[in-house]
């Protein structure tokens, strides 16, 4: 089986697993135990903090432990402290559903959302942010990496713009955390989301990056756990393998960048030369080191999907964090795509797992089942879908 679906989850890391094992076996304690199991569990958790902080150059104090990107995103959204009359937010069009279905809600309940459009890239134009804010705005949202086509956001200049302006600045990081350098302090965020399992942790954890000074309301109460901010018992092997999986990911950054990176442009050049009709969506150069997003002009992406698993290919059409895969995706209709080009497209996202025979092989099979989908297209009139050579 080749596994090009690690936008959507990767697989854990050994090293993290045996980390993870010890917590599930011998150290059970609660880490809000005072007696020795509980200080064993306590000092695993401010370890793995460490160790997620250090990813991003944040201080270890300004880790919130949650349940994924998506509690991360929630807490942001839902408990960012408002002053007087401030209850305006600003994100994008092509956000992940993590943050769009709660703005849905808080607009419900009195606040204005501005959706900033993008460009035919899947790229947030920073002057169209600053037209967009006013005195009553509380919070900007902008994500850093798209997760259906890679594209990467000008997130320094953005920052800085909602810096100048004194108006916290989030952005959901989970699909470019330990997929590329980022450094909370250089680049001016205020608060940032991740997501163990794309980075070859465990599923069912996370953390958000919250700026010192930034204060934020708790969304989950209880017994005050996470310095008050996100009650509830700790998942300690979970937090564990997601603190093992950001220090694999530092110490490895720059040559799994590059190695992937390299998998991409090898998977990019050979689909775009050897098949007609395809076109690469998103940002040609400022895009993840693993996304490959493309359209088949006159073939079904579901198609593709089942077609590419008989052949042993997990692949996808784009977000698979949703349980509504049948909807046309907002990413490319953010991006003007037409009905068409949208039901053609492919999301191929490489790992540091994957090799170049990989590639070859995936190419090679997607040239025969674009070819015996074209075949039966009610399109191949209106293209020319004769074969490269």
């Amino acid at each position: 089986m080749i596994y090009l679906d690690n936008a959507a989850s990767t697989q854990i890391h050994e090293d993290v697993l045996e980390s993870m094992l010890p917590y599930l076996r011998e150290q059970y304690g609660n880490a809000s135990s005072i007696h020795r199991y509980g200080r064993l569990a306590r000092k695993a958790i401010e370890k793995a903090r460490k160790q997620i902080a250090l990813l991003i150059n944040a201080d270890p104090s300004e880790i919130l432990i949650t349940s994924g990107g998506t509690e991360s995103n929630n807490t942001v959204l839902m408990g960012i402290s408002r002053d007087g009359d401030s209850n305006r937010i600003v994100t994008s069009s092509i956000e992940h559903d993590a943050i769009l279905e709660p703005c849905k809600k808080l607009t419900k309940n009195g606040f204005h959302v501005d959706y900033l459009p993008v460009d035919k890239f899947g790229s947030v134009d920073p002057s169209e942010l600053e037209s967009h804010l006013s005195n009553n705005t509380c919070l900007v949202s902008i994500m850093f990496g798209n997760n259906e086509v890679g594209t990467l956001q000008k997130i320094s200049q953005i920052a800085k713009i909602c810096n100048e302006r004194k108006i916290p600045f989030h952005t959901d990081a989970v699909q470019a955390v330990g997929k590329i350098p980022i450094n909370v302090k250089e680049l001016g965020i205020d608060l940032l989301s991740i997501s163990s399992h794309k980075l070859h942790g465990p599923k069912g954890i996370g953390a958000l990056y919250i700026k010192n000074g930034i204060k934020i309301d708790p969304v989950i109460l209880g017994g005050g756990q996470e310095r008050g901010l996100r009650s509830g018992t700790e998942n300690v092997a979970n937090i564990v393998g997601f603190g093992r999986a950001c220090e694999i990911a530092k110490n490895n950054l720059n040559d799994n960048m590059e190695y992937v990176g390299k998998l991409r442009d090898m998977l990019i050049e050979k689909v775009l030369d050897e098949i007609p009709e395809v076109t690469l969506n998103g940002d040609p150069k400022s895009r993840l080191p693993n996304n490959a997003h493309f359209t088949f002009l006159g073939v079904n992406g579901e198609d593709l999907i089942i077609k590419l698993d008989e052949y042993g290919i997990a692949a996808s059409t784009g977000s698979a964090c949703s349980v509504n895969t049948q909807r046309a995706s907002h990413v490319l209709q953010a991006m003007g795509f037409s009905h068409e080009q949208i039901t053609g497209s492919l999301r191929l996202t490489m790992g540091v797992f994957n090799n170049e025979k990989d590639i070859e092989q995936t190419v090679a099979s997607l040239k025969k089942i674009v070819e015996e989908l074209r075949a039966f297209s009610p399109f191949k009139e209106k293209y020319s879908f004769g074969s490269k050579t």
